[in-house]
Protein backbone atom coordinates (compact mmCIF):
# COMPACT_ATOMS: atom_id res chain seq x y z
CA UNK A 1 0.00 0.00 0.00
CA UNK A 2 1.41 3.45 -0.28
CA UNK A 3 0.52 6.59 2.06
CA UNK A 4 -1.95 9.27 1.27
CA UNK A 5 1.22 11.52 0.21
CA UNK A 6 3.00 8.85 -2.33
CA UNK A 7 -0.45 7.90 -3.78
CA UNK A 8 -1.04 12.01 -4.85
CA UNK A 9 2.44 12.39 -5.76
CA UNK A 10 1.79 9.69 -8.57
CA UNK A 11 -1.71 10.46 -9.73
CA UNK A 12 -1.32 14.41 -9.78
CA UNK A 13 -0.67 15.18 -13.21
CA UNK A 14 -1.21 18.77 -13.51
CA UNK A 15 1.67 21.10 -14.47
CA UNK A 16 3.87 21.69 -11.63
CA UNK A 17 3.25 18.15 -10.25
CA UNK A 18 5.81 15.98 -9.68
CA UNK A 19 3.84 13.25 -12.17
CA UNK A 20 2.64 15.91 -14.58
CA UNK A 21 5.98 16.88 -15.01
CA UNK A 22 7.15 13.50 -15.67
CA UNK A 23 4.82 12.68 -18.09
CA UNK A 24 5.68 15.64 -20.07
CA UNK A 25 8.91 14.80 -20.65
CA UNK A 26 6.80 11.36 -23.32
CA UNK A 27 4.68 12.04 -26.32
CA UNK A 28 1.14 10.93 -26.24
CA UNK A 29 -1.52 9.93 -28.85
CA UNK A 30 -4.80 12.40 -28.33
CA UNK A 31 -6.52 12.36 -31.43
CA UNK A 32 -6.81 10.28 -34.75
CA UNK A 33 -5.54 12.54 -38.06
CA UNK A 34 -8.44 11.37 -39.63
CA UNK A 35 -10.43 13.56 -36.74
CA UNK A 36 -9.32 16.82 -37.81
CA UNK A 37 -9.30 16.04 -41.91
CA UNK A 38 -13.06 15.85 -40.68
CA UNK A 39 -13.23 18.65 -38.34
CA UNK A 40 -10.13 21.07 -38.28
CA UNK A 41 -10.59 22.49 -34.84
CA UNK A 42 -11.01 20.16 -31.52
CA UNK A 43 -10.91 21.06 -28.21
CA UNK A 44 -8.82 19.06 -25.99
CA UNK A 45 -8.01 18.69 -22.28
CA UNK A 46 -4.66 17.11 -21.17
CA UNK A 47 -3.11 16.54 -18.09
CA UNK A 48 -5.03 19.36 -16.91
CA UNK A 49 -4.34 22.10 -18.97
CA UNK A 50 -7.64 23.15 -21.48
CA UNK A 51 -5.96 23.52 -25.33
CA UNK A 52 -6.90 23.92 -28.52
CA UNK A 53 -5.98 20.93 -31.45
CA UNK A 54 -6.37 22.22 -35.09
CA UNK A 55 -4.93 21.61 -38.62
CA UNK A 56 -4.80 25.18 -40.65
CA UNK A 57 -5.32 25.30 -44.18
CA UNK A 58 -1.46 24.51 -44.62
CA UNK A 59 -1.48 21.29 -43.57
CA UNK A 60 0.30 22.41 -40.62
CA UNK A 61 -0.97 20.89 -36.50
CA UNK A 62 -1.41 23.29 -33.71
CA UNK A 63 -2.33 22.59 -30.10
CA UNK A 64 -2.56 25.88 -28.17
CA UNK A 65 -4.49 27.37 -25.24
CA UNK A 66 -7.88 26.88 -25.57
CA UNK A 67 -8.44 30.56 -24.97
CA UNK A 68 -7.31 33.86 -27.10
CA UNK A 69 -5.03 36.12 -25.28
CA UNK A 70 -7.13 39.01 -26.59
CA UNK A 71 -9.91 38.64 -24.07
CA UNK A 72 -10.45 35.05 -23.04
CA UNK A 73 -12.59 33.78 -26.01
CA UNK A 74 -12.85 30.38 -26.66
CA UNK A 75 -10.70 29.26 -29.90
CA UNK A 76 -12.40 26.27 -30.13
CA UNK A 77 -14.87 28.42 -32.16
CA UNK A 78 -12.19 29.63 -33.65
CA UNK A 79 -11.88 28.97 -37.75
CA UNK A 80 -8.07 27.82 -39.48
CA UNK A 81 -6.48 29.93 -42.11
CA UNK A 82 -3.47 29.32 -43.77
CA UNK A 83 -1.72 30.59 -41.22
CA UNK A 84 -3.07 29.13 -38.26
CA UNK A 85 -6.05 29.42 -36.39
CA UNK A 86 -8.46 32.65 -35.91
CA UNK A 87 -10.69 34.03 -33.05
CA UNK A 88 -14.00 34.03 -34.20
CA UNK A 89 -14.80 37.30 -31.59
CA UNK A 90 -12.21 39.71 -32.65
CA UNK A 91 -10.43 38.27 -35.19
CA UNK A 92 -6.52 38.15 -33.52
CA UNK A 93 -5.09 34.80 -35.04
CA UNK A 94 -2.10 33.00 -34.02
CA UNK A 95 -0.16 30.16 -35.69
CA UNK A 96 0.63 26.67 -34.36
CA UNK A 97 3.69 28.00 -32.18
CA UNK A 98 1.59 29.80 -30.16
CA UNK A 99 2.58 33.49 -32.09
CA UNK A 100 0.14 36.73 -32.22
CA UNK A 101 0.26 36.35 -36.07
CA UNK A 102 -2.50 39.37 -37.04
CA UNK A 103 -4.38 41.91 -34.97
CA UNK A 104 -7.21 43.33 -37.48
CA UNK A 105 -8.18 46.12 -35.65
CA UNK A 106 -4.94 47.44 -34.19
CA UNK A 107 -2.59 46.95 -37.30
CA UNK A 108 -5.72 49.65 -38.98
CA UNK A 109 -5.55 52.04 -36.21
CA UNK A 110 -1.94 51.58 -36.19
CA UNK A 111 0.05 50.08 -39.58
CA UNK A 112 3.35 50.40 -37.64
CA UNK A 113 1.92 48.90 -34.05
CA UNK A 114 4.48 45.66 -32.47
CA UNK A 115 1.67 44.50 -29.66
CA UNK A 116 0.66 41.80 -31.39
CA UNK A 117 4.80 40.82 -31.66
CA UNK A 118 4.47 40.90 -27.39
CA UNK A 119 1.45 38.17 -27.76
CA UNK A 120 1.95 34.51 -27.58
CA UNK A 121 -0.16 31.87 -26.37
CA UNK A 122 1.45 28.80 -24.48
CA UNK A 123 1.60 25.69 -27.61
CA UNK A 124 2.87 22.38 -27.55
CA UNK A 125 4.41 20.38 -30.56
CA UNK A 126 2.11 18.03 -32.00
CA UNK A 127 3.39 15.28 -35.02
CA UNK A 128 1.30 12.78 -36.73
CA UNK A 129 2.39 8.74 -36.67
CA UNK A 130 0.63 5.97 -37.41
CA UNK A 131 -3.18 7.06 -37.40
CA UNK A 132 -2.47 9.20 -34.44
CA UNK A 133 -1.54 12.80 -33.51
CA UNK A 134 0.87 13.05 -30.55
CA UNK A 135 1.68 15.62 -28.58
CA UNK A 136 5.09 16.51 -26.33
CA UNK A 137 4.16 19.06 -23.25
CA UNK A 138 7.42 19.16 -21.96
CA UNK A 139 10.60 21.18 -22.13
CA UNK A 140 12.58 21.75 -25.18
CA UNK A 141 14.59 20.18 -26.87
CA UNK A 142 11.89 17.22 -27.10
CA UNK A 143 12.59 13.76 -27.47
CA UNK A 144 12.36 11.40 -30.05
CA UNK A 145 8.77 10.57 -31.07
CA UNK A 146 8.84 6.50 -30.67
CA UNK A 147 8.57 4.72 -33.80
CA UNK A 148 7.20 1.09 -33.08
CA UNK A 149 7.81 -1.66 -35.45
CA UNK A 150 4.03 -2.60 -35.65
CA UNK A 151 3.41 0.86 -36.87
CA UNK A 152 4.92 -0.56 -40.14
CA UNK A 153 3.63 -4.41 -40.71
CA UNK A 154 2.41 -5.17 -44.34
CA UNK A 155 -0.84 -5.82 -45.22
CA UNK A 156 -3.13 -4.90 -42.55
CA UNK A 157 -5.70 -3.47 -41.39
CA UNK A 158 -5.53 -0.79 -38.45
CA UNK A 159 -7.72 0.98 -36.55
CA UNK A 160 -7.92 3.09 -33.39
CA UNK A 161 -10.17 3.25 -30.83
CA UNK A 162 -10.91 6.06 -28.06
CA UNK A 163 -13.07 6.31 -24.78
CA UNK A 164 -12.85 8.98 -22.21
CA UNK A 165 -12.80 6.83 -18.92
CA UNK A 166 -13.68 8.66 -15.61
CA UNK A 167 -11.16 7.90 -13.40
CA UNK A 168 -7.22 8.53 -12.49
CA UNK A 169 -4.56 7.64 -15.57
CA UNK A 170 -2.64 5.19 -12.97
CA UNK A 171 -5.30 2.41 -12.26
CA UNK A 172 -5.71 2.39 -15.53
CA UNK A 173 -2.36 1.78 -16.30
CA UNK A 174 -1.70 -0.52 -13.46
CA UNK A 175 -4.01 -2.63 -15.46
CA UNK A 176 -1.24 -3.32 -17.77
CA UNK A 177 1.46 -5.78 -15.17
CA UNK A 178 -1.54 -7.34 -13.81
CA UNK A 179 -1.86 -10.58 -15.88
CA UNK A 180 -3.94 -12.50 -13.34
CA UNK A 181 -7.19 -10.57 -14.22
CA UNK A 182 -6.86 -11.77 -17.84
CA UNK A 183 -7.96 -15.32 -16.32
CA UNK A 184 -11.06 -13.80 -13.67
CA UNK A 185 -12.31 -11.05 -15.69
CA UNK A 186 -11.95 -11.88 -19.16
CA UNK A 187 -12.49 -15.53 -19.05
CA UNK A 188 -14.25 -16.43 -16.12
CA UNK A 189 -16.73 -13.35 -15.60
CA UNK A 190 -17.26 -13.39 -19.22
CA UNK A 191 -18.45 -17.04 -18.90
CA UNK A 192 -21.06 -15.64 -16.51
CA UNK A 193 -21.70 -13.26 -18.27
CA UNK A 194 -22.51 -15.41 -21.14
CA UNK A 195 -24.80 -17.49 -18.83
CA UNK A 196 -22.85 -19.62 -16.84
CA UNK A 197 -25.18 -21.22 -13.88
CA UNK A 198 -23.88 -19.54 -9.98
CA UNK A 199 -21.74 -22.03 -8.83
CA UNK A 200 -20.76 -24.00 -11.69
CA UNK A 201 -17.08 -24.41 -11.77
CA UNK A 202 -16.65 -26.32 -14.40
CA UNK A 203 -14.93 -24.69 -18.12
CA UNK A 204 -13.03 -22.06 -15.90
CA UNK A 205 -10.18 -20.44 -17.31
CA UNK A 206 -6.80 -22.68 -16.48
CA UNK A 207 -5.62 -20.98 -13.46
CA UNK A 208 -2.31 -19.14 -13.49
CA UNK A 209 0.40 -21.11 -11.71
CA UNK A 210 3.31 -19.03 -12.60
CA UNK A 211 4.05 -15.72 -12.78
CA UNK A 212 7.62 -13.65 -13.80
CA UNK A 213 8.11 -9.74 -13.86
CA UNK A 214 11.15 -8.21 -15.86
CA UNK A 215 12.15 -5.02 -16.67
CA UNK A 216 13.59 -4.12 -20.24
CA UNK A 217 14.68 -0.52 -21.91
CA UNK A 218 10.79 0.24 -23.63
CA UNK A 219 9.11 -0.52 -20.12
CA UNK A 220 8.33 -3.93 -17.99
CA UNK A 221 7.14 -7.79 -19.12
CA UNK A 222 5.61 -9.97 -17.49
CA UNK A 223 4.86 -13.83 -18.61
CA UNK A 224 3.11 -16.57 -17.02
CA UNK A 225 2.13 -19.93 -17.04
CA UNK A 226 -1.32 -21.33 -16.79
CA UNK A 227 -2.12 -25.01 -16.48
CA UNK A 228 -2.78 -25.50 -19.99
CA UNK A 229 0.43 -24.43 -20.93
CA UNK A 230 4.49 -24.75 -19.81
CA UNK A 231 7.91 -23.20 -20.04
CA UNK A 232 7.68 -23.56 -24.10
CA UNK A 233 4.72 -21.36 -24.26
CA UNK A 234 5.06 -17.90 -26.09
CA UNK A 235 3.09 -16.14 -22.64
CA UNK A 236 6.46 -17.45 -20.68
CA UNK A 237 9.10 -17.29 -23.38
CA UNK A 238 7.87 -13.79 -24.72
CA UNK A 239 5.53 -12.47 -22.74
CA UNK A 240 3.62 -9.10 -22.64
CA UNK A 241 5.04 -5.56 -22.47
CA UNK A 242 3.72 -3.02 -20.07
CA UNK A 243 5.28 0.20 -22.83
CA UNK A 244 6.54 2.99 -20.62
CA UNK A 245 5.37 5.15 -18.97
CA UNK A 246 1.76 4.63 -19.90
CA UNK A 247 1.10 2.16 -22.66
CA UNK A 248 0.48 -1.79 -23.13
CA UNK A 249 1.97 -3.84 -26.12
CA UNK A 250 -0.24 -7.14 -26.11
CA UNK A 251 1.44 -8.45 -29.44
CA UNK A 252 -1.36 -7.01 -32.06
CA UNK A 253 -2.29 -3.92 -30.70
CA UNK A 254 -1.36 -0.99 -28.25
CA UNK A 255 -3.41 0.94 -25.79
CA UNK A 256 -1.98 3.85 -23.99
CA UNK A 257 -3.99 5.44 -20.63
CA UNK A 258 -3.57 9.79 -21.56
CA UNK A 259 -4.24 11.75 -18.93
CA UNK A 260 -6.84 14.32 -19.05
CA UNK A 261 -6.82 15.60 -15.49
CA UNK A 262 -6.21 13.96 -12.12
CA UNK A 263 -9.75 12.02 -12.78
CA UNK A 264 -10.29 11.15 -16.01
CA UNK A 265 -8.15 9.42 -18.88
CA UNK A 266 -8.16 9.35 -22.75
CA UNK A 267 -7.92 5.35 -23.54
CA UNK A 268 -6.84 4.91 -27.12
CA UNK A 269 -6.59 1.05 -28.31
CA UNK A 270 -4.66 1.11 -31.78
CA UNK A 271 -5.00 -2.84 -33.21
CA UNK A 272 -3.74 -4.56 -36.30
CA UNK A 273 -5.40 -7.03 -38.23
CA UNK A 274 -3.70 -9.24 -40.86
CA UNK A 275 -5.70 -9.50 -44.57
CA UNK A 276 -5.86 -13.66 -45.94
CA UNK A 277 -2.89 -14.36 -48.32
CA UNK A 278 -5.58 -13.83 -51.20
CA UNK A 279 -6.12 -10.16 -50.59
CA UNK A 280 -2.25 -9.69 -50.75
CA UNK A 281 -0.90 -7.12 -51.62
CA UNK A 282 -3.18 -4.96 -49.57
CA UNK A 283 -2.71 -0.90 -48.40
CA UNK A 284 -5.01 0.60 -46.11
CA UNK A 285 -6.41 3.75 -47.92
CA UNK A 286 -6.85 5.74 -44.20
CA UNK A 287 -6.63 4.38 -40.69
CA UNK A 288 -9.95 5.35 -39.38
CA UNK A 289 -10.36 6.29 -35.44
CA UNK A 290 -13.60 6.69 -33.58
CA UNK A 291 -14.97 6.94 -30.02
CA UNK A 292 -16.18 4.07 -27.92
CA UNK A 293 -19.58 4.30 -26.13
CA UNK A 294 -18.80 3.25 -22.53
CA UNK A 295 -21.94 3.21 -20.86
CA UNK A 296 -25.56 1.28 -21.89
CA UNK A 297 -27.79 4.45 -22.41
CA UNK A 298 -30.65 2.20 -21.17
CA UNK A 299 -29.72 0.79 -18.27
CA UNK A 300 -26.97 3.29 -17.48
CA UNK A 301 -24.66 0.76 -16.45
CA UNK A 302 -21.13 -0.16 -17.66
CA UNK A 303 -20.88 -2.08 -20.97
CA UNK A 304 -19.03 -5.20 -20.29
CA UNK A 305 -19.42 -7.44 -23.50
CA UNK A 306 -15.99 -6.59 -24.66
CA UNK A 307 -12.64 -7.05 -23.04
CA UNK A 308 -11.52 -3.05 -22.55
CA UNK A 309 -15.03 -2.19 -21.35
CA UNK A 310 -14.13 -4.72 -19.24
CA UNK A 311 -11.29 -3.23 -17.88
CA UNK A 312 -13.16 0.38 -17.54
CA UNK A 313 -15.64 -1.35 -15.18
CA UNK A 314 -12.24 -2.15 -12.76
CA UNK A 315 -11.03 1.14 -13.29
CA UNK A 316 -14.00 3.31 -12.70
CA UNK A 317 -14.82 0.98 -9.49
CA UNK A 318 -11.71 2.15 -7.45
CA UNK A 319 -13.44 5.36 -7.58
CA UNK A 320 -11.93 8.75 -9.00
CA UNK A 321 -8.57 8.02 -7.56
CA UNK A 322 -7.98 4.68 -5.95
CA UNK A 323 -7.34 4.89 -2.56
CA UNK A 324 -3.94 2.73 -2.69
CA UNK A 325 -3.58 3.30 2.03
CA UNK A 326 -6.58 0.74 1.28
CA UNK A 327 -5.34 -1.54 -0.36
CA UNK A 328 -3.81 -5.33 0.10
CA UNK A 329 -1.17 -6.58 -2.10
CA UNK A 330 -0.34 -9.76 -2.70
CA UNK A 331 2.14 -12.36 -4.46
CA UNK A 332 0.39 -11.82 -7.94
CA UNK A 333 0.92 -7.35 -7.25
CA UNK A 334 4.94 -7.89 -8.16
CA UNK A 335 4.54 -6.21 -11.34
CA UNK A 336 2.18 -3.50 -9.52
CA UNK A 337 5.33 -2.63 -6.88
CA UNK A 338 7.81 -2.74 -10.28
CA UNK A 339 5.79 -0.40 -11.87
CA UNK A 340 5.43 2.46 -8.75
CA UNK A 341 9.10 1.98 -7.98
CA UNK A 342 10.17 3.00 -11.44
CA UNK A 343 8.12 5.55 -11.30
CA UNK A 344 8.88 7.32 -8.00
CA UNK A 345 12.27 6.93 -9.59
CA UNK A 346 11.28 8.64 -12.76
CA UNK A 347 10.22 11.81 -10.60
CA UNK A 348 13.38 11.67 -8.89
CA UNK A 349 15.28 11.79 -12.49
CA UNK A 350 13.44 14.45 -13.74
CA UNK A 351 13.86 16.76 -10.33
CA UNK A 352 17.49 16.01 -10.54
CA UNK A 353 17.12 17.56 -14.12
CA UNK A 354 17.89 14.01 -16.02
CA UNK A 355 15.26 12.10 -18.38
CA UNK A 356 13.31 9.44 -17.04
CA UNK A 357 12.89 6.10 -18.05
CA UNK A 358 11.61 5.47 -21.93
CA UNK A 359 12.63 9.02 -23.24
CA UNK A 360 14.90 8.37 -26.89
CA UNK A 361 17.02 10.61 -27.77
CA UNK A 362 18.87 9.34 -30.21
CA UNK A 363 16.90 8.69 -33.51
CA UNK A 364 16.66 4.66 -33.99
CA UNK A 365 17.76 3.59 -37.82
CA UNK A 366 14.85 1.59 -37.89
CA UNK A 367 11.30 1.23 -36.09
CA UNK A 368 11.58 0.25 -32.42
CA UNK A 369 11.64 -4.02 -31.74
CA UNK A 370 8.98 -4.73 -29.23
CA UNK A 371 8.52 -8.57 -28.21
CA UNK A 372 5.35 -10.03 -29.83
CA UNK A 373 3.45 -13.45 -29.81
CA UNK A 374 1.72 -12.42 -32.71
CA UNK A 375 5.00 -11.37 -35.07
CA UNK A 376 5.28 -14.27 -37.02
CA UNK A 377 1.31 -14.49 -37.96
CA UNK A 378 1.42 -10.90 -38.78
CA UNK A 379 4.63 -10.96 -41.07
CA UNK A 380 3.68 -14.34 -42.99
CA UNK A 381 -0.07 -14.81 -42.75
CA UNK A 382 -2.21 -17.41 -43.45
CA UNK A 383 -4.37 -18.43 -46.37
CA UNK A 384 -8.08 -17.36 -45.87
CA UNK A 385 -9.63 -21.20 -45.22
CA UNK A 386 -6.95 -21.61 -42.08
CA UNK A 387 -7.74 -17.62 -41.09
CA UNK A 388 -10.95 -18.73 -40.40
CA UNK A 389 -9.81 -20.94 -38.22
CA UNK A 390 -7.45 -19.00 -36.49
CA UNK A 391 -7.99 -17.84 -32.67
CA UNK A 392 -7.77 -14.13 -34.08
CA UNK A 393 -10.77 -14.81 -36.66
CA UNK A 394 -12.78 -13.88 -33.49
CA UNK A 395 -10.78 -10.39 -33.21
CA UNK A 396 -11.75 -9.68 -36.77
CA UNK A 397 -15.30 -10.28 -36.27
CA UNK A 398 -15.72 -8.18 -33.60
CA UNK A 399 -13.77 -5.52 -35.51
CA UNK A 400 -16.43 -5.53 -38.39
CA UNK A 401 -19.16 -5.55 -35.40
CA UNK A 402 -17.39 -2.50 -34.42
CA UNK A 403 -17.56 -0.88 -37.20
CA UNK A 404 -21.43 -1.55 -38.24
CA UNK A 405 -22.93 2.07 -38.87
CA UNK A 406 -19.44 3.71 -39.53
CA UNK A 407 -17.75 5.17 -42.62
CA UNK A 408 -18.96 3.05 -45.66
CA UNK A 409 -15.67 2.74 -47.36
CA UNK A 410 -14.33 0.88 -44.08
CA UNK A 411 -16.99 -1.97 -44.24
CA UNK A 412 -16.72 -2.08 -48.03
CA UNK A 413 -12.46 -2.39 -47.87
CA UNK A 414 -12.16 -4.57 -45.01
CA UNK A 415 -14.85 -6.97 -46.00
CA UNK A 416 -13.79 -7.32 -49.56
CA UNK A 417 -10.12 -7.95 -48.47
CA UNK A 418 -10.98 -10.90 -45.85
CA UNK A 419 -13.97 -12.22 -47.54
CA UNK A 420 -16.42 -11.02 -44.66
CA UNK A 421 -20.05 -10.10 -45.76
CA UNK A 422 -20.82 -7.02 -44.37
CA UNK A 423 -24.98 -7.10 -45.16
CA UNK A 424 -25.98 -8.65 -41.66
CA UNK A 425 -23.59 -6.49 -39.62
CA UNK A 426 -24.50 -3.38 -41.11
CA UNK A 427 -27.81 -4.01 -40.20
CA UNK A 428 -26.68 -4.39 -36.48
CA UNK A 429 -27.71 -1.56 -34.34
CA UNK A 430 -24.79 -1.17 -32.11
Amino acid sequence: MLTEDKNRQLTEVGPGTPMGEVLRRHWHPIAGIDELDREPVKPVRLMGEDLVLFKDLGGRYGLVDRHCAHRRADLSYGYVEQNGIRCNYHGWQYDPQGACVAQPFEEHVDPSSRMRCKVRLKAYEVRPLAGLLWAYMGPQPAPQLPDWEPFHWPNGFVQAVFSEVPCNWLQTQENSIDPVHFEWMHANWSRRLRGAPAGDEVGYAPAHVQLAFEDFEHGLVYKRITEDTDANHPLWTIGRVCLWPNGFFLGDHFEWRVPIDDGNTLNVTWSFIRVPHESEPFVQKAIPTWYSPIRDPETDRWITSHIVNQDIVAWVGQGRIADRTRENLGASDRGIAMLRRQLFEDIEAVQSGRDPKGVLRSAPGEPLFLPSDSRDFFLKGLPLAEYRRHPKWNRLLNHFIFHAGQPGWVQEEHAAAMGVAIEPMAALDL
